[in-house]
């Protein structure tokens, strides 16, 4: 299981690296760059549509891959994913600018970022399921979260590149090529990554399956529909949740508040290592007390901060700031830690890797692709506190709260104690 965990782990903060470099990209350099014959404003706006772009792909991976997933297993999954989503990242560094191709320059920004969603939404399901199924039922929950650390170490390595080319280079220089860089730079552990999952082995639970689904999708929809709708409407709190404070938060920062791009960067990372050390702690409460008394206490947590997050972002101040952003991804990873194996339980292994993954993608729709743009939007028609932004945040929380109430629990019921021997 270590051996296992890890390699899952390596290959979705691989994946989840690539996604959240184009995001960062997107708030920091990307809208001058690729629209500027737009306002401000506008260019922001439009690069957070590219970048919502790659949400809208997911679902649609999901169903490609998660196909793949319930026909012939679960590791082809990880591979496939894996080179989809290092070859379009690296690809993305190589666009040339609007000023050099003119309006062909955003349409491949676009048609890179759709590959990127493809291959990000059949990425989760293999990930999380090779390892849900190996693990064993009273620690399913933990093992299951290795996986969910990967975003929070992705999301680290992208920015972390970011910030250090951003504080090495000028101005001029980081908008010429500097941002780039990180974008090259995925594909050297893509190929490790590949290397990595090319010796796993196929998922105990998916070999005892004796009658394939031919068409997973159609099952899915027709046996476990109203299923799907309530899992991709709980999920999208976290991500509206996620998206807001790690990418919306970088450009509503450093264009509107005047907060230097390092010193947002560096609170943002901050608290996504926090995040991610709690994801194993949070998986392991999943275990002992179930997966829905957590997924509501964290839908609940959400619900209540983001009217104090927005607050304490307004204040450019970065350890009040730091603080506002801690406290809303403490209460997402209270709902994201057990979701990898709270998705899969859900669902009958026949078509489980197309469930969840539709599930789970279609939450990053609703709550991640547009909250972005939303939240840019709401943030400039409001004062100096976006109260609009906070008020949005809360209302997706308590949409997501009411669906985690209509699904079930999963929790495998502990063994029973033996009886003492007689006499």
């Amino acid at each position: 299981m270590p051996r296992l965990a890890a390699a899952s782990l390596a290959g979705t903060a691989i994946e989840f690296y690539d996604f959240f470099v184009y995001g960062t990209a997107a708030a920091l350099v990307l809208g001058p760059l690729f629209f500027p014959s737009f306002s401000p404003l506008a260019a922001t706006l439009a690069a957070f549509g590219t970048f919502g772009v790659g949400f809208v792909a997911r679902p649609l991976g999901s169903v490609l891959f998660g196909h793949l997933g319930d026909r012939r297993g679960r590791r082809p999954v990880l591979v496939a994913s894996l080179l989809l989503t290092g070859a379009s990242t690296v690809a993305v560094g190589c666009v040339p600018t609007y000023e050099t191709i003119g309006a062909a320059a955003p349409l491949l920004l676009l048609l890179l970022r759709f590959l990127q969603g493809l291959g990000l939404g059949g990425e989760w399901g293999g990930a999380v399921l090779l390892t849900a199924e190996h693990a064993p039922p009273g620690r399913r929950a933990l093992w299951s979260s290795f996986p969910q650390v990967g975003p929070a170490v992705g999301f680290v390595l992208a920015n972390g590149v970011m910030l250090a080319l951003s504080a090495a280079l000028p101005e001029d220089q980081f908008a010429q090529w500097g941002w780039r860089v990180p974008f090259w730079a995925a594909g050297v552990p893509a190929l490790a990554g590949l290397w990595l999952r090319a010796s796993l082995t196929e998922s105990p639970r998916f070999l005892e399956i004796d009658d394939h689904a031919r068409v997973p999708l159609v099952e899915v929809v027709r046996r476990h529909g109203r299923l799907v709708l309530l899992t991709a409407g709980a999920l999208a709190a976290g991500y509206a949740v996620f998206y807001a404070v790690t990418t919306w938060s970088l450009a509503y920062a450093t264009g509107r508040l005047g907060v230097s791009r390092t010193v947002m960067l560096t609170c943002v990372m901050a608290a996504v290592v926090v995040k991610g050390a709690l994801t194993p702690l949070m998986a392991l409460l999943g275990d002992r007390y179930g997966r829905r008394p957590l997924c509501l206490a964290g839908c609940a947590g959400c619900a209540l901060w983001m009217l104090p997050m927005v607050a304490l972002l307004a204040t450019g101040e970065p350890l009040l700031m730091f603080l506002g952003i801690l406290g809303a991804l403490i209460a997402f990873i209270t709902m994201f830690a057990v979701i990898a194996v709270y998705l899969p339980e859900l669902y009958e292994a026949r078509v489980r890797c197309t469930g969840a993954a539709v599930g789970y993608n279609l939450g990053g729709v609703l709550g991640g692709a547009l909250t972005p743009i939303v939240a840019t939007a709401l943030a400039d028609r409001g004062g100096r506190v976006p109260w609009g932004v906070g008020a949005y945040l809360t209302g997706i929380a308590l949409v997501s709260l009411v669906c985690f109430a209509l699904l079930p629990e999963t929790r495998p019921a502990p063994a029973p104690a033996m009886e003492p021997a007689a006499g």
